[in-house]
């Protein structure tokens, strides 16, 4: 399967797509309709079949979907069965709150290493057996701890260099939440989060949301 010709949009809905079976499985849903997937989703029926049409047939016509089934298949797809080793470079609050997020780890992305410039934070204890280190350590740390993603959560304005750091030291991933586009070689796999972006998004759709809402026909 060439990852390329997958719609970015689908593989984001396959994560929530996994979140919500898990949350079913748990509640006892043994299979579940692609409707009724749909609706608890908020989007149409129709996109959830067009998503898992990408990766084989899901699914029966009458009977719906093996919610555990479902599950695995995701799961595999989106690589969650393997353990990835991350590290965040960058402790400040989002930094800081990422490393003490457990929902990464029991997602299979497995924080080895933390890494920051301040002298001040240099060897502070961190969940997970873990202490900030330094960012000048970063390269031989990567490649010790055979890390694969590495979490950029500097400023923008170092976040290039940053990136760059990374990439000698032989990163395959990098999510980038520094509101910057990051110039980065071919082979290396990048996800931007703009948190800000999405915010300014939401304001937006409550804006005219509601103006929509008050004009009178």
């Amino acid at each position: 399967m060439d990852s390329r010709k997958i719609p970015k949009p689908t593989i984001k809905r396959l994560a929530i797509f996994h979140r919500c079976l898990e949350n079913l499985v748990i509640s006892g849903v043994s299979s579940i309709s692609s409707k009724d997937f749909a609706d608890r989703l908020g989007i149409k029926a129709s996109q959830v079949r067009k998503d898992l049409s990408y990766f084989g047939e899901f699914g029966k016509r009458g009977v719906g979907y093996n919610t555990e089934l479902l599950l695995d298949s995701i799961s595999e797809i989106l690589g969650i069965r393997k353990r990835w080793n991350t590290c965040i470079v960058g402790m400040g609050n989002l930094g800081m709150a990422l490393a003490n997020y457990p929902g990464l780890s029991k997602s299979g992305f497995v924080a080895k290493a933390l890494f920051d410039n301040n002298p001040n934070k240099i060897g502070m204890p961190m969940p997970n057996n873990l202490m900030i280190e330094s960012t000048a350590k970063l390269k031989e740390i990567v490649k010790s701890r055979n890390v694969e993603i590495g979490v950029i959560t500097v400023p923008a304005s170092a976040a290039q260099s940053t990136a760059d750091l990374l990439t000698e030291a032989g990163i395959k991933g990098i999510v980038n939440f520094a509101p910057i586009r990051l110039s980065l070689p071919q082979e290396i796999i990048n996800e931007e989060i703009d948190i800000s972006a999405s915010f300014r998004s939401l304001a937006f759709s409550m804006t005219y949301g509601s103006s929509k809402k008050g004009r009178k026909h």
